[in-house]
């Protein structure tokens, strides 16, 4: 009996550490989500103005010469760049993302897919199914992340232009909430023309401007960046996706590292319970034999 309890004494030291670990994982997550929520919210509204810039300036002309607009007429080559963490203990948002590239790859027969695994975890789950991976981008620094973003951007570009890939997507969680992220896919290239911009009726309502050089070179200066920020927002929004994660998975498991605690102390009480029962039942009994 007195093994038994020394036993539970042992695991509760344990949980307890452990709840010590992962209350402080919590607190760290929890400072980074609120840098991370702040950068991916302020680049929602550019993001949004930039992309009704670009409407505009499309729903003023009907020229898409440009080749970032041209759908290939059948798709060969596309390129999944995904977005995950370079670490564990972040509850399923890794796993989320790996499953969903796993679906893409599926769906596209016959076409050949390359990967760009931004994160540790997608690139070792890539290399595990053996997938042609284009790049792998590990432990990058908040203060990098726009260098990346832009070199990602522009790599797609110039191989989008010269015929290398047919189709580009982004995969990424999107941030909704602390505890609500869900795993988007979008199209980076081609562009797709927003829907404003053909518009008829919207168009006849517009004041026409003066471009300078011309309208059709300020579209193509625009595009490469338009291309660049649809790649920095997907970093912003998986990251403070990944420190919601594991702000929420660390928290579940400071909660499940207390109810354990409590479990196991009702144990080691009624186990130091019975063991002073049996001791006096003991000494009762050499009582009576005397």
């Amino acid at each position: 009996m007195a093994s038994d309890l020394k036993v539970i004494r042992k695991r509760i030291a344990s949980v307890k550490n452990t709840r010590q670990i992962t209350r402080a994982m919590k607190l760290v997550a929890g400072a980074k989500l609120r840098r991370a929520t702040e950068a991916a919210m302020a680049a929602r509204p550019y993001n949004e103005k930039l992309n009704e810039l670009l409407a505009d300036l499309l729903s003023r002309t009907e020229d898409r010469s440009n080749p970032l607009f041209k759908k290939r007429a059948t798709v060969r080559r596309i390129r999944i760049v995904a977005f995950t963490a370079d670490r564990g203990l972040c509850g399923s948002y890794n796993a989320n993302v790996a499953k969903f590239v796993d679906t893409m790859v599926a769906e596209q027969d016959g076409c050949e897919v390359e990967i760009v695994a931004v994160g540790k975890k997608i690139a070792d789950h890539a290399r595990r199914k053996q997938y042609a991976i284009k790049e792998r981008l590990t432990e990058i620094s908040p203060r990098d992340v726009e260098i990346h973003a832009r070199e990602l951007a522009m790599a797609a570009v110039r191989d989008f232009e010269r015929g290398a890939v047919d189709e580009v997507h982004l995969v990424y969680q999107r941030f909704k909430s602390a505890i609500s992220q869900v795993v988007v896919r979008d199209l980076l290239l081609p562009l797709v023309v927003p829907e404003s911009a053909t518009d008829a009726q919207a168009v006849s309502t517009l004041v026409d401007f003066i471009y300078e050089p011309s309208q059709s070179q300020v579209i193509d200066a625009l595009l490469p960046q338009v291309v660049a920020n649809r790649v920095m927002t997907a970093f912003l929004e998986a990251t403070a996706s990944e420190h919601a994660a594991r702000m929420t998975a660390m928290d579940n498991a400071t909660r499940n590292a207390s109810d354990l605690i409590d479990q196991l102390t009702l144990e080691a009480n009624k186990a130091r319970q019975a063991a002073i029962t049996k001791e006096l039942v003991e000494i009762v009994s050499g009582a009576e034999a005397l």
